[in-house]
């Protein structure tokens, strides 16, 4: 060590090597450089696909970018032509939607994605929304196939039988609800009690804990 610590000779091959240069053979090794990606991130990655979507007023968005991102929400899956689960689930979260008050479409907003994209054009959906009287903060939502079918599983809208799953008249109907900003999410039957749905998505506004139709919640 005196040897090496005295000699230009010396200094000079050590500072080769903690350069990660090679010295007969032998490579000093280099610090790893972890990805550093925040929860929020890769939460945002794994079931958040900033896809391209069409309103049913016509305008384009982008999934994440601009009706999820530090928002909360409430998500759900239907198409317009639907004899079995969404009619009900529509006039439950019409119930939902007054449950929450003049939040939604200020902090809340509420999300309808069709299934049936290649039928359910804005123009359709613009028509669905209006013959149930959707007021401001509801958005119905089309798009390509591919787009809507990798929200759809990302969003965790699946079937375990892939038979079933395949079977858009089987579809699950739930609802998705979450404070993305803090990364909190939940879900349950859309047919659940409307004051019940309603209170399952203020509850991830802790701590602010909202009142809900007179009620404060988790009282």
């Amino acid at each position: 060590m005196a040897m090496l610590g005295t000699s230009p000779l010396a200094a000079a091959l050590v500072s080769r090597v903690v350069r990660g240069s090679t010295l007969d053979g032998i490579v000093a090794p280099q610090p790893k450089k972890w990805r550093e990606v925040s929860g929020r991130q890769r939460f945002k990655e794994r079931h958040l696909p900033d896809v391209a979507l069409i309103t049913h007023e016509g305008k384009k968005v982008s999934f994440y970018e601009d009706l999820v991102k530090d928002k909360m929400v409430l998500i759900n899956f239907m198409y317009a032509k639907c004899e079995g689960v969404c009619p009900g689930v529509t006039s439950n979260l019409l119930r939902v939607q007054k449950a929450l008050g003049d939040r939604v479409g200020k902090d809340i907003f509420m999300y309808s994605i069709t299934l049936k994209p290649e039928q359910d054009t804005p123009v359709v959906l613009r028509k669905y929304a209006e013959a149930y009287k959707v007021r401001k903060g509801w958005t119905f939502l089309t798009g390509t196939a591919d787009n809507i079918e990798l929200l759809r599983r990302k969003l965790g809208f699946t079937d375990p039988d892939p038979e079933l799953d395949a079977d858009k008249t089987n579809h699950i109907g739930n609802v998705r609800y979450g404070n993305e900003p803090l990364q909190l999410w939940g879900a349950c039957p859309g047919l659940s009690n409307a004051s019940f749905i309603a209170e399952s998505l203020l509850w991830l506004d802790w701590p602010k804990n909202k009142k809900v139709s007179g009620k404060g919640v988790g009282e």
